[in-house]
């Protein structure tokens, strides 16, 4: 029987306003646990309707944009909802990254208006220097009084700029269809584009995906390895859990193994013993501390259910985080442009190797190259192809970038970049990125396969596969590999075992031991990165 979909939002719609209005019936409940506080729905109102009055206050008129540069904690919660509740457009931006990369995120975004952690004040300040920026004023969370203060621009500390504002009685009439954030894309295949959001869209992650396939509860304590700032998540720590009334703990440190292991188990000080019992991750991550010799017990932890996204979760650590903790990691594929999974097990049905079927509400296709869906196999399979998705969830645009914008927004159509199988039985299987797909002897060989097998090795931490030419011209398959501590094993060892489980054409060639993989700061591998190393070795020799 089909599930039903849930109603669509009215025209006229404020999503922040949305989860307000719903949680007024609880206002004593407890929605955020940060590292230095928490919060009650009732304190999240007052705060978010405070700040929207604020952001008014400094002259912000509805869709200028303001750069949210912040830890996760309340503050970002509240900043990102107040914002939207006054139709002004936050620009949710990586913690991780340098001057240069922000100094041209104020410029394409044309910032009037800053929110950051006083932490990332220094790296905020150098990228105003010398460079032709928009922004006019700097609100600073978590210090009394801002320091270092960039010359020519307002600054504020964040309490004292909050509370010097009554709350704002009305949200703006926004449209569903307005933009009502943006997100920058994670850059795993080049330069970050500015992706524009909706207020609907967050609305229908939430109801198809956090309710919808995850079952998300109000009696749900919900921790993100990814933060706030990736669109996976938003969704997780904020859209999903404040839907349904659940709590959300919010870390500002990286999710170090040590660091995800204090929060699972409760260990911290707000959280005084209290344990999550949803946890969202990705591959690198559950890879990480499974491989960490203080990796809790069963008992230790309180989870009922796992998540993951970023990429696809190798068979391997999906079996063995079952087997250690007795809960499944539900895999699935979303993106920035859809905002968050449309193609997911389902936590009662989880195939490790596998991303699952669509999620209710969103419909998929694989494309060959011309364009038109690839026919299936007498059996319902379908061969390797271009993956598509549509789905109300989807962004509006690349903000100043139509040629990218026209390639991957095509009519209802997403174009996600992925290459993907689907089995006779309707379950999607992930096979690569378009840009990582290798031709050998003029077959397809995905990357991730090659990966996939080879962290099934007990000595292999990480893998990443790319391919190189060789001096005859040809496509050679190259992987560098990250050993687990204390281990040790050959290349040779490694090809051996690779042909053991692969076609004989997929091995790799060539197996170079690295002590790191370059990815995102979300953990995705950058094998562009990777390719232009080899490209360098050859130029230079």
């Amino acid at each position: 029987m089909t599930t039903p979909l849930p109603p669509a939002p009215p025209a006229r719609f404020n999503f922040a306003a949305h989860l307000l209005q719903r949680s007024q019936a609880y206002p004593e409940r407890m929605a955020l646990i940060d590292d230095r506080t928490s919060l009650r729905y009732g304190e999240l109102d007052e705060r978010v309707r405070r700040c929207a009055r604020a952001l008014h206050a400094l002259g912000l008129h509805r869709e200028e944009r303001v750069l949210l540069l912040m830890h996760d904690s309340h503050e970002w919660v509240v900043s990102f909802l107040g914002c939207l509740y006054a139709g002004v457009v936050p620009v949710a931006v990586n913690t991780l990254l340098s001057a240069e990369d922000y100094a041209y995120q104020l410029r394409h975004a044309r910032v009037q208006a800053a929110l950051v952690s006083a932490a990332l004040l220094p790296v905020l300040s150098a990228a105003l220097q010398g460079d032709a920026h928009e922004l006019r004023h700097i609100v600073v969370a978590h210090a009394s009084a801002p320091d270092p203060r960039p010359p020519g621009v307002a600054c504020h500390a964040f309490e004292d700029w909050l509370h010097a504002h009554d709350p704002a009685a009305h949200p703006a009439d926004t449209h569903a269809d307005e933009p009502a954030f943006w997100l920058y894309s994670s850059g795993s295949t080049g330069r970050p584009k500015g992706t524009v959001h909706t207020h609907a869209n967050p609305y229908w992650t939430a109801e198809l995906y956090g309710r919808g396939v995850l079952g998300l509860h109000a009696q749900d304590l919900v921790f993100s390895a990814a933060k706030l700032f990736f669109a996976y998540g938003l969704g997780n720590a904020l859209s999903f859990p404040l839907s349904v009334g659940a709590a959300t703990v919010l870390m500002a440190e990286r999710p170090t193994p040590p660091a995800v292991f204090a929060r699972l188990c409760g260990a911290t000080a707000t959280l005084a013993g209290r344990r999550p019992t949803v946890f969202y991750g990705a591959p690198t991550g559950y890879a990480g501390m499974l491989a960490h010799p203080q990796l809790p017990a069963r008992e230790q932890v309180g989870l009922r259910l796992c998540s993951s996204a970023g990429e696809a979760l190798p068979r391997d650590i999906g079996q063995r985080w079952t087997a250690h903790f007795g809960v499944p990691i539900v895999d699935g594929i979303g993106s920035t442009e859809m905002l968050h999974i449309y193609c997911s097990n389902r936590p009662d049905d989880v195939a490790y190797g596998t991303s699952g079927w669509p999620v209710p509400g969103y419909e998929l296709e694989i494309r060959g190259e011309d364009g038109r869906p690839l026919p299936p196999n007498p059996d319902g399979s379908i061969e390797i192809g271009d993956l598509y998705v549509r789905g109300p969830s989807a962004a509006l645009l690349y903000w100043n970038d139509r040629e990218r914008s026209q390639q991957t927004f095509q009519g209802a159509w997403t174009r996600t970049g992925d290459k993907y199988i689907r089995h006779a039985d309707g379950r999607y299987v992930y096979a690569g990125r378009n840009d990582d797909m290798l031709k050998v002897s003029g077959i397809y060989v995905s990357p991730f396969e090659v990966e996939a097998t080879l962290v099934q090795h007990p000595a292999v931490l990480e893998a990443a596969v790319i391919g190189i030419t060789d001096a005859d011209g040809l496509t050679k398959t190259k992987a560098f590999v990250v050993l687990r501590p204390g281990c040790s094993v050959s290349a040779e060892e490694l090809q051996a075992h690779c042909k053991q489980h692969l076609a004989a054409y997929k091995y790799p060639r060539l197996v170079e031991f690295v002590p790191e993989l370059p990815k995102t700061a979300t953990g995705k591998i950058q094998r562009f990165r990777l390719r232009e190393l080899e490209a360098a070795r050859a130029a230079a020799a």
